[in-house]
């Protein structure tokens, strides 16, 4: 199951934060060891933050509990993108390391270019 969780805004909007198996064709990402990767949506409810995501291709997202969720720099994130759904490497399974997470965040487009196929339609 995928560790996630959310935080209602006060306008009554919510950002949807899970943590997900990479799409990647290796089942790898750049900079992680097991190839997850965090995902955030803004969106009116929770359903439809999940069915963003869904639409998107990825079935089985499910959002129980509220085990890990975002952080205030997240939540700022996703505001500021005009998709409001963004991805970046999962920092450490989970694990608060000493150092900061240098990546950016990716629009979720970037993760879909990952994984089509090369030369295929």
């Amino acid at each position: 199951m995928a560790a996630g969780g959310f935080c209602k805004l006060p306008n009554g909007m919510v950002v949807v934060a899970l943590n997900l198996p990479s799409p990647a064709a290796d089942g790898a990402t750049a900079g992680t060891t097991a190839g997850v990767v965090r995902v955030l949506v803004h969106a009116r409810n929770r359903a439809r933050a999940l069915t963003r995501l869904r639409n998107l291709g990825m079935r089985a997202v499910y959002l129980r509990g509220n085990a890990a969720p975002p952080t205030p720099d997240e939540i700022t994130a996703v505001l500021h993108h005009p998709d409001g759904l963004i991805w970046r490497t999962a920092p450490g399974n989970g694990v608060a390391t000493a150092d900061p997470v240098t990546e950016l965040w990716h629009p979720i487009r970037a993760l879909r270019r990952a994984r089509a196929p090369l030369g295929g339609l």
